[in-house]
């Protein structure tokens, strides 16, 4: 039996893409050390990540970006995310887990995928915590990309993430591009104090 894991990095920070991966073996296939992302440091996480795309049977990654995810809101994105994950792998595996309580596809698509949520999968199913690993790995690049791009806001730091470190940048800086000015939004109704000095 072919299985795929599948879990998203970045639903909550206030900037950057949500990504998600999903990563195929054999049932059978066990790599010691794998566990969910948030459980490991950054160098492990990177030297995981290499073993798993080596030994891996196929993987793909979906990225939706911040604009996007104000437009469509984070649920969808993250949908949105891990549907381009499945349709971009070579492989079809027989089965598909995927981290949390829920999943959907397009309506035409529902019955020809077999698809397992798990709650908490991430940290419990080997495939979806490699999938987690995979995600993160590839997220925290892209947020040290950004940080080239945008120096002032530290991004390679705290990635997006509130932060104490991230508000202050905000509050000097102001938004940038990538910013999720839904998420911000959201935020500085509970902290109307903030709303003035960040202008939005």
């Amino acid at each position: 039996m072919i299985v795929c894991g599948i879990d998203e990095v970045g639903r909550g920070p206030l900037a950057g893409p949500v990504v998600a991966a999903a990563v195929v073996f054999e049932k059978d296939f066990y790599m010691e050390k794998v566990k969910d992302s948030k459980a490991l440091n950054e160098h492990e996480r990177e030297e995981l990540y290499y073993r798993i795309i080596d030994k891996c049977e196929d993987f793909s990654i979906g990225i939706v970006e911040s604009a996007d995810i104000d437009k469509y809101n984070i649920l969808q994105s993250t949908m949105i995310a891990m549907r381009e994950s499945i349709m971009k792998l070579k492989i079809q595996p027989d089965i598909y887990l995927i981290d949390g309580n829920y999943f959907k596809l397009k309506n035409n698509e529902q019955d020809k995928y077999n698809f397992r949520t798990i709650v908490k999968g991430d940290s419990t199913v080997f495939q979806i915590s490699c999938a987690s690993i995979i995600a993160k790995v590839i997220r925290d690049n892209i947020m040290k990309g950004f940080h080239l791009r945008y120096p002032e806001y530290d991004f390679h730091k705290h990635k997006g993430y509130a932060t104490s470190l991230h508000y202050s940048r905000i509050l000097k800086y102001g938004i940038s591009a990538i910013h999720r000015k839904s998420f911000l939004k959201n935020l500085l109704i509970d902290q109307k104090n903030l709303f003035h000095e960040l202008h939005i």
